[in-house]
């Protein structure tokens, strides 16, 4: 594993890597990504964003599972693993009731 900077420059999401990397897409929960996909390579423990012109924020690489099945996702470091997961369910349970149709 190892660390990346991430840096917003270029066409496209403004994303860019070292050449040959593997980059997937991974939910970011918290800070100003939170709910969002960006993508990551595969090997990165933290990644960190641009915050205005001169600020930085990381995120943390988390395994989450449930059984036999986990998905990777990036926590803002401000978060421990608990307050995660609280977040992934209260919006969860927001989305559920605002949806159209959904339980009011």
């Amino acid at each position: 594993m190892r660390d990346v900077t991430v840096c917003r420059c270029g066409k496209g999401n403004g994303v860019s890597y070292e050449k040959g990397t593997d980059i997937q897409p991974y939910l970011h929960i918290g800070g100003g990504k939170d709910g969002l996909s960006y993508p990551a390579p595969d090997d990165a423990e933290t990644v960190q964003w641009p915050v205005a012109f001169t600020d930085k924020e990381t995120c943390i690489r988390s395994t989450l599972a449930l059984g036999g099945v986990s998905i990777v996702v990036y926590r803002h470091e401000s978060l421990t693993p608990e307050q995660t997961l609280n977040r992934l369910v209260e919006h969860y349970k927001a989305w559920c009731v605002f949806r159209p149709g959904g339980r009011r």
